[in-house]
């Protein structure tokens, strides 16, 4: 078979509802890899959430921050921060709705509270212990994706008021903020132009909102069972839950495995 390339999101796709991989996705991406394909990961995490999965895994390729900070074989490939002045302004918009910040580069995620209910829900959802608290931060490293920890009814009126940004909702109580061409198409893109691959050849698996423009980017968009109707609707296949094989089912129905 000719070499493809393959994505993953983490969260609902690679992980199950308890953080655990199930164990035929993890023989799945192993039978990938010994076929000589390129495995990577499509997530809105940092890198640094997902180091021991990597290594679990044995993937050196990643479309990380919903596609703001890419690497391949361990090496940077593509970076696109935010903007320091655009963010500041939002910050401020935000404590005004007290609503929390988050900023996120590679190495670690700062909030610019020191403790709150929404952060607490939402960050808690992934398993992640609460953010350490540094308002200025942003200001002193480049972020490459922030976070507002607000209700669901309150994104509107971000995205009237900074037509510059791009929300993505990934929680009830919390949505991700990537410049204005951020996503992890983007991401993906950058990578198969330095790789010389046809979108014909790049296959992507997800569940979330935050992967809609991923599966109707690639050339085979797979989402998951569990994945909401808007997901399903952008890709080409719908394959099981991810707890009831999902990965491994949707390599059959694609004829990778």
């Amino acid at each position: 078979m000719m070499k493809k390339t393959i994505f993953f999101d983490i969260d609902g796709t690679i992980y199950d509802e308890d953080k655990v991989v199930p164990a035929s996705t993890k023989e799945a991406i192993a039978e990938l890899k010994r076929l000589g394909h390129n495995v990577a990961i499509a997530t809105g995490r940092a890198s640094y959430m997902f180091k021991e999965l990597r290594e679990e895994l044995g993937i050196d390729s990643y479309v990380s921050l919903n596609g703001q900070y890419v690497v391949f074989e361990g090496k940077e490939l593509y970076l696109n921060p935010l903007d320091t002045g655009a963010l500041k302004e939002i910050t401020l918009f935000a404590e005004k709705n007290d609503h929390p910040v988050a900023y996120i580069d590679a190495l670690d995620m700062k909030v610019n509270v020191a403790d709150h209910e929404y952060i607490h829900t939402s960050i808690g959802s992934l398993k992640l212990a609460f953010p350490t608290h540094d308002a200025e931060y942003f200001l002193q490293n480049e972020i490459y994706q922030a976070m507002i920890f607000c209700p669901q009814e309150n994104q509107a009126m971000y995205a009237e008021a900074y037509p510059g940004f791009k929300f993505v909702r990934w929680h009830p109580l919390c949505m991700d903020v990537l410049p204005g061409n951020g996503s992890k198409a983007n991401g993906i893109a950058q990578m198969i132009k330095a790789l010389g691959v046809s979108k014909e050849d790049v296959y992507a698996f997800g569940d979330g909102l935050n992967d809609v423009e991923m599966l109707s980017f690639v050339g085979h968009g797979i989402a998951m069972g569990n994945a909401e109707d808007e997901v399903k609707a952008a890709a080409s296949y719908v394959t099981s839950h991810v707890s009831e094989n999902g990965i491994y089912e949707g390599l059959k129905l694609v004829g990778l495995l």
